[in-house]
């Protein structure tokens, strides 16, 4: 294929997804009613990437946040269509006057094994939670100005959740805690094994939830297999259980190529996440036989670049830790071509972590950095780094070149292109940028362990209501990325921003948490901790066989409600 041809062949793809998209902004209407769908079946989806363990509370992935949700419940949950609060393990709940106090009303429910839920397992999960030996990323999500919540049980189905201020966006905050068993754990805890607790090595009848379904099976490397919970307290509108499948099959997919392989050649049924840009096309020509394909709207996730900021800085490298720098790189990459080159025009361009698609709480009034690479030199001389021996690689005064290495997951196509972009973007202002792909798990440890430079990588929000996300946010936060569980605020800024957001989560008033949230955005704009270069638009291809998807433009976009995900044409 000639250039001229790519260069057709790519124009046709951006006309295909520009007229899909506009179609969707025109004719988008609320999603209808969901119906009841057909009990019993089996549907085979893909999973990216290995658990690193089974324990929600100690692992941070994609496919342990995955595991959790198909086998645990929590008390409430936020539905990542609509963006509401529903019901989970608490039926109801009413609010004191001074909106300080939740009282709620516990479903008469039991766990995958048989075992009676009751407030005892709400309070073993929040003792769980903010246990120092356990160490729980879940647990400092769950502080408000780094205090605990106060959980008491007056009754086996009753539980009363006291903040210790008020706090606009009330009960959502739980919507980061699943509820495990005590009567399988509660040794654990106590013994301080609690971390190592439901390992991958965990026999799988040895886990108990309140999920919709059961893991039966792991097959490192290959697959994880799960079967109705018979005890799942979920009914849909019409009374029926759920979930409607007996089975569910996550195929561990290795890349993203042989993912699509299997899902064309009928051997999955839907993907873990959305479509490539490049397979839209492909997709789009066999819609109708034996595939479906869906646009659901601009994503709400942000691929995110940032520098190591917490391990003392290199006396060789300090411009690595340097603002100076990483306005820099803001400044040397084209977004808008990035957007092009990457994500074939499907995606806007992005610089903070905020979406756009995010109306509600994104300031669209605060700018990013401008491509401009005459500033990013500039930048990159005030930290007296210069190009002293004429070979296109800017030196520090010692003499050493500017180079640094930056992490992508494996497999990843829209990490690794895009950080073979923002490479070839600062080999242009002098910088060198070596990319180094690896597994989830490796890239999480070495980031867990401070021991990486800079990492470029998925990150996914927990809510739309940046107070669901604190643990970005505030420095003493477990995925403060840059520089995590701060003792204090190691700058300036990041004191404001803390200071703001304990204002903003703590005002009733929905136009001044907004104000205030708007001033954070400015100041990380501002300092640019991490940043983003896109944000893409999502489509979901699926199997003819699925019915009752209810797609979302967070990850996973189908597995959030997979207790109404179905097996064959939904009944009517």
């Amino acid at each position: 294929m000639t250039g001229r041809q790519r260069l057709r062949l790519l124009g046709a793809l951006a006309l295909l997804i520009a007229a899909a998209i506009g179609a969707w902004l025109l004719a988008r209407q609320p999603p209808p009613a969901s119906r009841a769908g057909t009990t019993g079946g089996r549907l085979v989806g893909t999973m990216r990437g290995e658990p690193t363990t089974f324990n929600r509370f100690v692992g941070t992935g994609m496919p342990t946040d995955i595991v959790a949700m198909l086998t645990q419940s929590r008390l409430v949950r936020i539905n990542r269509a609509t963006h509401e609060l529903e019901p989970a393990m608490a039926e109801s709940w009413r609010v004191s006057d001074d909106g300080l106090e939740y009282t709620l009303r516990l479903r008469d429910a039991s766990f995958s094994d048989g075992q009676p839920f009751t407030a005892g397992d709400v309070l073993f999960s929040f003792a769980a939670a903010y246990d120092v030996r356990t160490a729980s990323p879940l647990g400092s999500a769950l502080l408000v100005d780094g205090k605990p919540l106060q959980v008491t049980s007056p009754s086996p189905h009753e539980v009363v959740v006291r903040f210790p201020r008020p706090y606009g966006p009330g009960l959502r905050i739980l919507d980061n805690l699943p509820i495990y068993p005590r009567h399988r754990l509660q040794a654990a805890l106590q013994g301080g094994t609690f971390r190592t607790s439901w390992g991958t090595a965990t026999p799988p009848p040895e886990i108990a939830g309140l999920g919709p379904f059961v893991l039966t099976s792991y097959d490192p490397a290959r697959r994880l297999t799960f079967t109705r919970n018979p005890h799942y307290w979920g009914r849909d509108e019409h009374g029926r259980r759920l979930p409607y499948l007996d089975d569910l099959v996550l195929e561990i997919a290795a890349d993203q190529n042989s993912e699509l392989l299997r899902l064309q050649a009928g051997q999955v049924d839907f993907l873990q996440n959305e479509l490539r840009p490049e397979d839209y096309l492909p997709i789009k020509q066999q819609a109708g036989r034996g595939l479906r394909l869906e646009t659901v709207g601009p994503t709400l996730d942000s691929y995110l670049l940032w520098f190591n900021l917490a391990r003392p800085a290199d006396a060789r490298r300090r411009w690595l830790g340097a603002e100076a720098f990483r306005l820099a790189v803001a400044h040397a990459v084209d977004r808008h071509a990035f957007a092009d080159t990457v994500y074939l025009g499907a995606a806007e361009p992005a610089w903070g972590f905020v979406s756009a698609a995010n109306r509600q709480w994104f300031a669209s009034e605060v700018a990013g950095p401008a491509y401009d690479p005459a500033r990013a030199a500039a930048l990159l001389a005030s930290l007296d780094l210069a190009d002293r021996d004429a070979d296109g690689v800017l030196e520090d005064d010692s003499g050493h070149p500017v180079r640094f290495s930056v992490f992508v997951r494996k497999g990843v196509t829209a990490g690794e292109n895009g950080a073979a972009f923002v490479r070839q973007s600062l080999a242009r202002v002098g910088v060198q940028m070596d990319v180094v792909a690896l597994d989830l798990g490796s890239m999480m440890t070495r980031w867990g362990q401070g021991d990486y430079d800079a990492i470029y990588t998925l990150f996914s929000s927990t809510d739309t209501d940046p107070a669901g996300n604190l643990d970005f946010w505030l420095s003493s936060g477990s995925t403060h990325l840059w520089h995590p569980s701060q003792a204090r605020p190691a700058t300036e800024w990041e004191g404001r921003i803390d200071t703001l957001m304990q204002q903003q989560t703590r005002s009733l008033d929905p136009d001044e948490r907004r104000r205030l949230f708007a001033d954070v955005q400015r100041i990380f704009m501002e300092h640019l901790p991490a940043q983003s270069f896109a944000t893409q638009h999502v489509h979901i291809a699926t199997s003819a066989r699925v019915a009752n998807a209810a797609p979302a433009v967070q990850q996973p976009q189908l597995l959030w409600s997979a207790e109404r995900l179905a097996a064959g044409i939904p009944a009517r």
